[in-house]
Order: structure tokens, then C-alpha cells, then sequence
């Protein structure tokens, strides 16, 4: 093969893989990209549990700071992790701070995820996808994992696993969030 032989068919292999790339990209879309930090937070659509189950979506809380944190009635360190989250919210929520925390139960019932925010006094909001459609979107790897959402919908944290909420590290990222500009 001479080196123009060569150089048709590496040109050609770079033409397929680019055009691979290409349609990947518009076919698969955002399931193409990672979702983490520096990322724009995707999409999701969860109901309420409280009683008149109404539909929620991160649409709703466009121009916010928000921590989203899925998690599972069933989950040991979702237990531990529950009371830092709830002094964020006692610290930050009168300060514009939005936490919310999507179940991904899929047995347990909305009264059963009520009765678990009781026992822990949790007064951030509480969202249930039974059908798990937020592990997708957010691919989530278990329970509990949270994202830090910017006024601007980008990721500016992600946290696999429990976390202490009250930490000063987390404690100034949420107050330096909330001094930013709603964009």
C-alpha cells in the first residue's frame, strides 16, 4: 500500500468516526454528556407527598440555588445524612437556599416517606419518583447523591453518597452561591 493509499483510508476512518460522534450526539443527546459538576442540571419531573400529589420539575425552581439530593426511605447513610441537610435548610432557607429531596422509593408509599420526614423534622421539600426516572437523568450511581445547583442551572457541586451539610466547606459554597446574581 503506498502512502497515499495510506492517508484515503486513515482520512476516511476519521470521516466515520467523526460522523459516528456527529449523530451519537443528536440521536442520544444529553445521555451522551455526564452529568457533573460544570454541567447544566438536567431536566426532571417528580410528584409531591403532600396528600394532593401535584407534579415538580427543576423548571420551577429556575433562578434559584438549589440542592438537589435523591435518596430512599430504605438507605442507612440517607438517615445520616438527613439532619446536616435540615440545619442547611434552617441557616440558608430564609436566605433563598431550595432544598430538594426526590425519593426513589419504588414500594414505599407517599405516606411512608411523609411518616420519614416527620421523624427527622425535615421541613425542605420532599418529592417522590417512584419510576426512578432521576437516576437516569441525573445517573446517579445509589443513595444517596446530591447536586448543587447555581442560579444559572449549572452543577457546581456533586456529592455521592452522605455528607456533612453543616461542614464550613459546604456551609460557604451555599453562601457564596447565594450572594451570586439570579441571571
Amino acid at each position: 500500500m503506498t502512502l497515499r493509499h495510506q492517508w484515503m483510508v486513515t482520512a476516511a476512518v476519521v470521516a466515520v468516526l467523526g460522523a459516528t460522534l456527529f449523530v451519537l450526539d443528536r440521536v442520544v443527546g444529553r445521555q451522551f454528556a455526564l452529568v457533573t459538576v460544570g454541567s447544566h442540571a438536567p431536566e426532571f419531573n417528580v410528584v409531591t407527598v403532600d396528600g394532593a400529589a401535584h407534579k415538580k420539575a427543576l423548571a420551577d425552581y429556575r433562578g434559584d440555588v438549589v440542592l438537589l439530593n435523591v435518596w430512599a426511605t430504605y438507605c442507612v447513610p440517607c438517615r445520616v445524612e438527613m439532619p446536616s441537610i435540615e440545619t442547611l435548610q434552617k441557616t440558608y432557607g430564609p436566605r433563598g437556599l431550595r432544598i430538594v429531596a426526590v425519593s426513589i422509593d419504588d414500594t414505599a408509599s407517599d405516606s411512608t416517606i411523609r411518616a420519614f420526614a416527620r421523624h427527622y423534622d425535615l421541613t425542605f421539600e420532599i418529592l417522590h419518583d417512584p419510576a426512578g426516572a432521576i437516576i437516569g437523568q441525573y445517573q446517579t450511581t445509589g443513595v444517596p447523591e446530591t447536586f448543587v445547583i447555581a442560579r444559572d442551572g449549572v452543577i457546581r457541586k456533586k456529592v455521592i453518597g452522605a455528607d456533612d451539610w453543616g461542614s464550613p466547606g459546604n456551609q460557604a459554597l451555599i453562601a457564596q452561591l447565594l450572594r451570586e446574581p439570579a441571571a
